[in-house]
């Protein structure tokens, strides 16, 4: 595919034009669930999410019939400071398992129905240490957004992004950190389990980090100065199904991390996104709240991959699936009197 992004001008044009939901599927969605088989707001917030998914998809009785998982991977130069429990190795050696079909997004995608698609960048070329210079240059940052945007089938209608990368957790702090402020402490977490002197050592990697790039511009560009190819490839993806309407379900602190950059760059760009869940990741919480998205899931998952975001396509699925399904007061031949 040829491609769209060559500088961050080509991106920003993009979100200038991008299309809402659709008001007339909205309005019929609304007085379909008020004349279903059930007391009004019996099924609580699953009313809510499928009159929203129906508004993307522009008809009033929806269905999911196919879901798309996409996982990227990508390897970070910050890591070489010491921010994680494991060694870049292990970035690609999960990658082959995700190929394999033995980790655990590959069971959440065969238990609902999804297709799973797994994109490696440049694995064998992390990006740079962000606390001497940007991540990336633009042109590795738009490489990586198209990426993204190139890996969505057009034929889905529900997204899950996911990843994986050895000290992403790092930059997703250091992302949280420049977008929404506060001290590095609040957004460092233990990713894959650094504690003590090794956390206190990752929490001044992100301070230094937000120091040299804090005011490297809007989200786009402390994407690109802080984050990863695969956070960019999130990026892109999820931009990519907003042109499409297709109805996004957000991962974890990571590709929360990501999507933000997003909706820093230009506000309402994740109104066609849910939070899956909240994960355990201690920052999660107060970037969810930031950005005014409730989780539908907290099971204290911290695996990324996009399992919590695949465990909420089940969720989803029973509010489509009751909206469209079940029978109204006429067509039922009950009362609602």
């Amino acid at each position: 595919m040829t491609a769209i992004f060559k500088t961050l001008t080509d991106v920003r044009n993009v979100m200038v034009a991008l299309p809402g939901a659709h008001a007339d599927a909205i309005t019929g969605a609304e007085a379909r669930n008020g004349q279903l088989t059930k007391p009004p707001g019996a099924l609580g917030r699953l009313e809510d999410l499928a009159i929203w998914y129906a508004g993307w998809r522009g008809t009033d009785r929806p269905a999911i019939t196919s879901p798309q998982i996409i996982v990227f991977a990508g390897n970070h130069g910050v890591a070489a400071r010491g921010v994680s429990a494991f060694p870049p190795e292990v970035t690609e050696q999960m990658v082959l398992n995700f190929q394999h079909g033995g980790a655990a997004i590959n069971q959440l995608a065969r238990t609902f129905g999804a297709k799973m698609d797994v994109h490696a960048l440049s694995l064998d070329t992390p990006t740079d240490d962000f606390t001497q210079g940007p991540a990336m240059s633009e042109q590795a940052l738009c490489a990586a957004l198209q990426t993204g945007w190139d890996a969505v089938d057009v034929d889905a209608d529900l997204l899950v992004t996911g990843e994986m990368g050895i000290g992403n957790t790092t930059s997703a702090a250091a992302l949280g950190h420049a977008l929404f402020g506060g001290v590095a402490s609040d957004w460092t977490g233990a990713g894959t389990g650094v504690a003590g002197a090794a956390l206190d050592a990752k929490t001044k990697v992100v301070a230094d980090g937000v120091a040299l790039h804090g005011a490297a511009g809007d989200g786009l560009a402390l994407l690109g100065a802080l984050g990863g190819r695969e956070l960019a490839a999130m990026a892109g993806a999820i931009l990519r199904a907003r042109t499409l309407r297709i109805p996004v379900i957000l991962d974890g602190f990571i590709c929360t991390a990501a999507a933000a950059c997003l909706e820093k760059a230009h506000p309402g760009a994740l109104d066609h996104t849910v939070a899956g869940h909240q994960s355990d990741e201690q920052a999660h919480a107060r970037m969810l709240q930031a950005l005014g998205k409730a989780p539908l899931l907290q099971l204290g998952l911290r695996l990324g991959e996009a399992s919590g975001g695949a465990l909420a396509i089940g969720v989803l699925q029973g509010a489509v699936a009751c909206h469209s399904g079940m029978a109204t007061f006429a067509e039922a031949g009950v009362s609602d009197a």
